[in-house]
């Protein structure tokens, strides 16, 4: 009795065994590279009255100080990302002959900082008459994942050869563009 007792305690763990079973199941999902510029505080920088209005200067382009934008909040979720900047000179939208002496162009610096280990800077060179205004360049690669808050910032205000600038409203932009660097970007 003992015997068939321990030799039924025996296959109830073997029985118990049989009754169950265990499957895998693979759970799988996909997280796609972005790179998002946060909104620019301020959206649009005025200037305001560019050219001296007395003094030794009067007419031409007066001191201008440093502008700052920033794009807080900025990311990409992938290694290998850069920074591209375009600059476009301030340009005047009066399109008459333009007389000897005067401009139509401004030109400046863009520069966008926090990104990479050097920033990504360009600097317009348009001519006298606004032919040419754009000019781009690619900060370093930033060999990680990052989010930061970006700082575009816009100096060195000129005019070709110094001369008087013609009258009018002078428009121009800075397009920032973050996306996977030229080279040890990401592969799909």
């Amino acid at each position: 009795m003992v015997l068939a007792a321990a030799a039924a305690l025996g296959a109830a763990p073997a029985r118990a065994q049989d009754d169950t079973d265990t499957a895998n199941v693979a759970v799988n999902g996909n997280v796609a590279p972005l790179c998002i510029l946060g909104p620019p505080s301020p959206a649009t920088v005025d200037l305001g009255q560019m050219v001296a209005t007395s003094g030794s200067r009067i007419g031409r382009i007066a001191p201008l100080s440093n502008q700052t934008v920033s794009l807080p909040g900025s990311f990409c979720n992938f290694a290998g990302s850069a920074i591209d900047v375009a600059v476009t000179a301030l340009v005047a939208n009066d399109s008459s002959t333009l007389q000897p002496g005067f401009a139509r162009a401004v030109n400046y610096t863009a520069s966008v900082d926090n990104w990479a280990a050097t920033a990504a800077s360009a600097t317009s060179a348009a001519t006298t008459d606004g032919s040419n205004p754009t000019e781009s360049s690619t900060g370093a690669t930033q060999p990680l994942p990052k989010i930061a808050d970006l700082s575009v910032t816009l100096s060195s205000f000129t005019v070709p050869s110094d001369l008087l600038l013609v009258a009018g409203n002078y428009q121009g932009a800075v397009v920032v563009t973050l996306g996977p660097a030229a080279t040890g970007g990401i592969e799909e």
